[in-house]
């Protein structure tokens, strides 16, 4: 795929490719349409086929003055629009909140427990062991690209109410036996998801700033965007008070 396209693929994040998916980005629904034709006569004069039914779009329509109307479509034939879709394991929504990926990484984490639920709901499995297993396979689920979320109090409050919910669980407790959220992260070993949040964004933005300012995994870091529709909880610098960075 990726030598085939050589000649027609445009810059991170305009186009971007893994495996056999193909992410195309433009300003308007004309370009979007050119490219997605340059696209289908590229791939299918070489004998590839794009999947009419598998393509879909979604319009993110951050301007609060500029609207287009129209389809995109391939080959005469409308595609799909989507108001979310999944991509590479995170939920996209067209209005650039995370609500939908941070209900898609928590029933991720909860079907890593249900899978495991044998050992964890085993009297005879030490807590410790538990929590151990917790952190290494079940949190890794929940946490899956967090490091980029423009996270509000809502997002954070919702992984942290089902993580106790888990803990309790394996524990053998329900709120009602009152027993504080501290004591039951000592018996199993477990910190505060919102802290491994915090160092995912740390971690994450330390590989950022030491690649080159050439490379793409920079092109969207950090940066100003004006002219652009917000929520009221959606300021700017969400994702940079949390790692602590002053504006440039």
């Amino acid at each position: 795929m990726d030598e085939v396209t050589r000649d027609i693929q445009g810059d991170i994040p305009w186009c971007m490719l893994f495996a056999d998916d193909v992410v195309l980005v433009d300003e308007s629904r004309v370009g979007v349409n050119m490219k997605l034709e340059l696209w289908r006569h590229t791939l299918e004069s070489r004998g590839f086929r794009l999947s009419r039914t598998k393509t879909e779009y979604m319009m993110c329509d951050f301007s609060p003055t500029r609207h287009e109307d129209g389809d995109v479509s391939l080959e005469g034939q409308v595609v799909a629009k989507k108001d979310t879709f999944r991509y590479l394991e995170s939920m996209l929504q067209k209005d650039g909140d995370i609500d939908e990926d941070v209900r898609h990484r928590i029933s991720a984490g909860w079907l890593k427990w249900r899978q495991a639920s044998g050992v964890l709901c085993d009297k005879k499995v030490p807590q410790r062991l538990k929590g151990k297993f917790y952190r290494t396979a079940i949190r890794p689920a929940m946490l899956y690209g967090a490091e980029c979320w423009p996270t509000k109090r809502r997002h954070v409050q919702q992984l942290s109410v089902a993580e106790m919910r888990m803990l309790r669980w394996f524990c053998g407790h329900i709120r009602r036996d009152r027993i504080r959220n501290e004591e039951i992260r000592d018996r199993v070993g477990v910190a505060p998801i919102d802290e491994k949040l915090i160092q995912h964004r740390l971690r994450w933005f330390g590989h950022v700033q030491r690649r080159p300012p050439e490379a793409p995994v920079r092109n969207g870091v950090l940066k100003r965007g004006d002219n652009v529709k917000r929520g009221r909880a959606m300021d700017r610098s969400a994702w940079r008070l949390a790692i602590n960075v002053p504006e440039p």
